[in-house]
């Protein structure tokens, strides 16, 4: 009986496709995977970039915990990632539903819908952000035009944490992509079908359209999560994490430390604090929503 020879169909060799992926091993190893650990060792260490560092145990933890900035930074970045996210999400939901419906151009507008997320934080945008909330700016001469009073947005604390959540719900277009892709795998005989039972548009959003999007909700809420609780950019160019550090997050605290004070070893120690909140946040989520009772199933 003749053997039968199955080809590689990437190619002859044993080994092709561990060598097609080493140049990915290789950069988890010294990009990921080495930082990670060197974080954590560094983080119980003292350090100030210059000279060795020097074995400290859990000091710069303790220290952590008696800080009251760290506290107060804590304390903004969860008061931020809290009020952002669910405006964040119901914002999406709504452009990403509004943008599904059949229109002429409709390719058009969802192009100028995802544009700024796009342009980001750069530092043109946050030009115009400032221009748009100083004293004289765009929006207060909008309200003294309703006549309402100006508002000193960089004066306050609330005016402040406002405006860097209303830039960052500006850039909605990322999750809105997710949550328009969802609805377009909705079979529209659904729709159809409730509309023949005398279902309205607003039932049918309860009933056919939120219990379907509950995974890709999920999914949302957790990657906005994440990226609002590592939040650096926006408050660090728009209000420097004032006034009076009232948008002063972890980000900005882990930067200053290492950055401005070159204390490395507890700047480590605060961005491996920063990653723990966040993984108990996402354990939570998992634990409230019973998805990991779904995962096992």
């Amino acid at each position: 009986m003749k053997k039968r020879i199955y080809h590689n169909p990437v190619g002859v060799g044993k080994y092709t496709g561990l060598m097609l992926i080493i140049p990915f091993i290789l950069g988890f190893l010294l990009f990921t995977l080495y930082p990670f650990i060197s974080s954590f060792i560094l983080g119980m260490t003292d350090y100030d970039s210059i000279r060795e560092p020097v074995f400290s145990g859990l000091d710069n933890y303790a220290s952590m915990l008696k800080s009251r900035e760290f506290r107060n930074a804590a304390w903004v970045t969860i008061k931020y990632t809290v009020i952002l996210v669910p405006l964040k999400l119901t914002v999406s939901l709504a452009a990403a539903l509004l943008l599904n419906m059949k229109l002429k151009f409709m390719g058009v507008y969802r192009t100028i819908f995802y544009i700024p997320s796009i342009l980001g934080s750069n530092l043109a945008i946050v030009i115009m952000w400032q221009f748009l909330f100083t004293s004289d700016g765009l929006v207060n001469q909008l309200f003294g035009l309703a006549g309402v009073e100006p508002i000193g947005w960089y004066g306050n604390s609330n005016g402040a944490m406002a405006i860097i959540i209303l830039l960052r719900l500006w850039e909605f277009g990322s999750a809105m992509i997710i949550f328009l892709n969802a609805l377009r795998d909705i079979p529209r005989e659904y729709y159809e079908a409730a509309n023949v039972d005398g279902c309205g548009k607003i039932r049918s959003f309860f009933v056919i359209t939120v219990p379907l999007l509950k995974n890709v909700i999920f999914l949302n809420l957790i990657l906005q999560l994440i990226s609002a609780m590592q939040e650096f950019n926006a408050p660090y160019m728009i209000t420097g994490g004032g006034p009076m550090k009232s948008t002063y997050t972890v980000g900005m605290l882990i930067y200053d430390e290492m950055f401005r004070y070159h204390n490395a070893g507890y700047a480590n120690a605060v961005s491996w604090t920063l990653f723990m909140l966040i993984t108990a946040a996402v354990i939570l989520l998992f634990a409230l929503t019973g998805r990991h009772k779904e995962e096992r199933v």
